[in-house]
């Protein structure tokens, strides 16, 4: 299975923001250059998107541009995000909307305001946070994806991942893969839904600028 991908017709459309825009910021390095995808299609050349990044990047980007000058921005979302630095506490989490109340309270520990969680802990908990928001899953399901990552995304240390979440016939379960693998599912397994390290790190660096 591959990356899903966007057109830069359907991220135009879909943002509603300018083919002048979109290549300003990339001459700014609002956009990373390895974001711009050329692949061949029937009607020529075009250009491609990782969906999640891009469409997150530019939500972003439209939200703190009347606060921020261009290359303020470009600073604050080249630096990269440092696994081994990130430490934040609850209470932080909390005061600045990374992970939301109820799963702070649900998979954290409110009564602990103070205590500090490395980034992998924080990745879990944005991780789950993020597909609740997203509808796309149910509070027990949560409950098994939290377990999930917490049990084995140390064994994927240094590593680029994948996190599937898939139905069928009503049950659903998670599969974590190396990124690029070569993945089948069986007939009627519907992948719900799709997210990568990348994808996510760059969805928690946005929340941290």
């Amino acid at each position: 299975m591959e990356e899903e991908l966007i057109s830069k017709k359907d991220l135009l459309d879909e943002t509603g923001i300018s083919y002048g825009q979109l290549y300003r910021w990339k001459r700014k390095q609002l956009i990373p250059e390895e974001w711009f995808i050329r692949k061949s299609t029937f009607t020529g050349q075009e250009t491609f998107f990782p969906r999640e990044r891009i469409l997150g990047r530019v939500q972003h980007i439209l939200q703190k541009k009347d606060d921020l000058s261009l290359d303020e921005l470009a600073g604050k979302l080249s630096e990269p995000l440092s696994q081994h630095q990130l430490i934040l506490t609850v209470a932080q989490l909390r005061e600045r909307n990374i992970v939301s109340n109820s799963s702070l309270e649900r998979f954290g520990r409110p009564d602990s305001e103070g205590m500090q969680l490395t980034f992998e802990q924080i990745l879990n908990l944005f991780t789950v946070d993020l597909l609740l928001s997203k509808g796309e899953l149910n509070l027990e399901e949560a409950d098994r994806l939290y377990l999930t990552l917490g049990v084995h995304t140390p064994g994927f240390a240094g590593k680029n991942w994948e996190l599937f979440f898939v139905r069928k016939m009503g049950v659903s379960f998670y599969l974590m893969a190396l990124s690029g693998a070569e993945l089948a599912f069986d007939e009627g397994v519907r992948v719900v839904s799709r997210l990568s390290l990348a994808d996510l790190t760059e969805q928690l660096k946005v929340r941290l600028c």
